[in-house]
């Protein structure tokens, strides 16, 4: 298993608050998707679109990024042609009214030991009455555990055409870090939507089955909305990796 990942520096035309920072790169990453016939069709189509990506780096304190500055976001994915296809569409996509993307680089990530897992941008999870899970209208966290892996279960199958069938659920501790439900606004068809998420310290089981599923969470992100931000992760586990959290 691999994962491929691209590191963008974007320069700011406009200041961008952080309520207003996923829908940005939502945007900008959407139009140049919709430059290529395979990539739109991917993103006008129903189903797991195997990418995920960050927020702006680094973070201001007063929660506004600056027009003038430059400022990092990665975008990954399973899926290596897809991350080929989207670094030369991203540099094209010149005329959009609040950032440039100016300088991009790629890299691939073979599958490594997965000791934790850091959910960096929040992680949504809906139950099957399509409400999202929280900890105070749910607070059921087996419940929680279950939505993650059988999400994460049906990408592999969906990406990979073969079952993956664990004995264990991939979760062995599970930290639930933010106190209140955190956001990522969006918009769509001119209507603003919110989704709710929570932040998680993970750390996996060390089977074969369960590494596997941490590290596609790695490289597609854990739980729904991944293609607006959500659930884009860290990792503690090979220190020779770039990008882990040490």
């Amino acid at each position: 298993m691999k994962y491929f990942e691209l590191t963008c520096k974007a320069y700011l035309k406009n200041d961008i608050s952080f309520k207003d920072s996923f829908e940005a790169i939502n945007k900008y990453i959407s139009f140049s998707m919709a430059q290529n016939e395979r990539l739109k069709k991917l993103h006008e189509s129903k189903g797991y679109k195997f990418y995920v990506y960050n927020n702006f780096y680094p973070i201001e304190q007063d929660k506004l990024y600056k027009k003038g500055n430059i400022y990092e976001f990665k975008i990954r994915s399973i899926d290596e042609n897809f991350i080929n296809t989207l670094e030369m569409l991203l540099k094209q996509n010149t005329n959009n009214p609040n950032l440039l993307v100016v300088e991009s680089y790629k890299r691939s990530i073979k599958q490594f030991f997965i000791s934790e897992l850091y959910s960096i941008t929040p992680v949504i999870s809906i139950n099957s009455d399509g409400k999202y899970w929280t900890f105070d209208m749910d607070g059921d966290i087996v419940k929680l555990q279950k939505l993650l892996q059988d999400n994460l279960e049906k990408k592999y199958t969906s990406f990979y055409n073969q079952d993956i069938k664990p004995a264990q659920n991939f979760i062995q501790l599970l930290e639930i870090k933010n106190r209140k439900p955190q956001n990522i606004w969006v918009k769509k068809d001119c209507k603003v939507f919110r989704f709710f998420g929570n932040k998680f310290k993970i750390i996996p089981n060390e089977d074969e089955e369960s590494q596997k599923l941490a590290f596609l969470a790695l490289g597609c992100g854990l739980g729904e909305k991944n293609s607006f931000g959500g659930g884009f992760c860290l990792s503690r586990g090979n220190p020779a990796l770039n990008g882990v959290i040490r």
